[in-house]
C-alpha cells in the first residue's frame, strides 16, 4: 500500500510532457526542468527538431528565470569521472532531432532568479541562426519523460565542472 501511495505521489508531482511548440520547421517537445533553489544553477531538457529542408543551429536560449543560459554536455572522462563543459549550440540538419537530457547535452540555467518548484513553469526563448525565435515554457518536475527517475547532475560524486 505504501508503494502504491508513493507511486501515485510521484506521478502527481511529475510534469505533463505533452507540450510541444512549433515555429515554421522548428519544433521543441517536452521542455522540462528539475526543482532548484533561487541563486543556484538549474538544468533544462527538451528535444529540438528540424522538420524542414534547410539546416539551422540553436545559437542561444534566453529566460527571465536565470542570469544566463549555457549549453553544456556531460561526458565520462578519464578514470570514470564525469565532466561537464560548455559547447556551441547544436546544428540541426534537415529532419534531425537533438535531445537535451540528463547525463548528456542540457541547458545550464546559471544564477536562478527564482526557485523552480514542482508544478511551476517558466518561459524561455530559443534563438536560432536563421533568426527564428521560438518561445516555449519549461515545466518543473521530478522525473524525466516516460517516468524515469534520473540523478541530479549537480549532486553526482566525482563531478568536475
Amino acid at each position: 500500500m505504501r508503494r502504491l501511495m508513493l507511486a501515485l505521489a510521484l506521478l502527481a508531482a511529475a510534469p505533463a510532457f505533452a507540450a510541444s511548440y512549433r515555429l515554421g520547421n522548428l519544433e521543441v517537445a517536452q521542455p522540462w526542468s528539475r526543482p532548484a533553489a533561487a541563486g543556484t544553477n538549474g538544468a533544462g531538457y527538451m528535444s529540438v527538431s528540424n522538420k524542414g529542408t534547410t539546416a539551422d543551429t540553436l545559437k542561444a536560449v534566453e529566460t527571465p528565470a536565470a542570469t544566463r543560459v549555457e549549453i553544456h554536455r556531460m561526458s565520462m572522462g578519464a578514470g570514470g569521472v564525469m565532466s561537464m563543459k560548455p559547447e556551441a549550440g547544436p546544428a540541426l540538419a534537415p529532419g534531425q532531432t537533438v535531445t537535451f537530457g540528463p547525463g548528456g547535452l542540457h541547458l545550464m540555467l546559471v544564477g536562478l532568479k527564482q526557485p523552480l518548484k514542482v508544478g511551476d513553469s517558466f518561459p524561455a526563448t530559443l534563438v536560432f541562426a536563421s533568426g527564428a525565435r521560438l518561445k516555449v515554457a519549461f515545466k518543473v518536475g521530478l522525473a524525466a519523460p516516460m517516468g524515469g527517475m534520473t540523478p541530479d547532475h549537480a549532486a553526482m560524486p566525482g563531478m568536475a565542472h
